[in-house]
């Protein structure tokens, strides 16, 4: 079943980025790091819309960690880390289910003191069972443990799937 279709996902990216906007106002720089692909793939499309209306500027960095087994390897940043002291970040994934890819997301961020950090997703699950809060959420959705939510933001016409 169809959840978000192209026209739907824009929108709510363009909704999204005018929030950041307002609630950012004043600020010189704002990190969007994406985690892995889909993250990734949402963080570049809210930096993009950012781009167009904010007046401050924004860096688009990538994490990657495995969601899976997330201390079986180091969790990366695409900048030093030091980049990112006294600086403002939001993590952004496609999709926040229990929570934890967000919090180890965030792990290499204790060994820093950032201005803030925030979260920001596409689809927002009820499911938590981590401290995780997002902060800007495109859709949040209530669905069983044994759904899945499917987000395609590769293609020609991006579209979320509950399955």
């Amino acid at each position: 079943m169809i959840v978000l279709n192209h026209q739907a996902i824009e929108h709510k990216i363009q909704r999204l980025s005018i929030q950041v906007a307002e609630y950012k106002l004043g600020i010189d720089k704002l990190y969007i790091a994406g985690i892995n692909n889909n993250g990734y793939n949402f963080a570049r499309l809210l930096a993009d819309a950012l781009d167009k209306l904010s007046k401050f500027e924004v860096e688009l960095i990538r994490i990657r960690l495995n969601p899976a087994d997330p201390l079986s390897e180091e969790v990366t940043l695409s900048v030093p880390l030091d980049t990112l002291n006294n600086k403002h970040i939001i993590i952004v994934d496609d999709v926040a289910n229990t929570g934890r890819t967000l919090f180890y997301a965030a792990k290499p961020l204790m060994n820093i003191l950032p201005a803030s950090v925030e979260a920001a997703v596409l689809v927002d699950r009820t499911h938590k069972a981590f401290p995780i809060s997002v902060e800007y959420v495109g859709l949040s959705l209530a669905t069983t443990l044994k759904e899945n939510i499917d987000v395609d933001l590769d293609a020609e016409e991006m579209v979320v799937r509950l399955e």
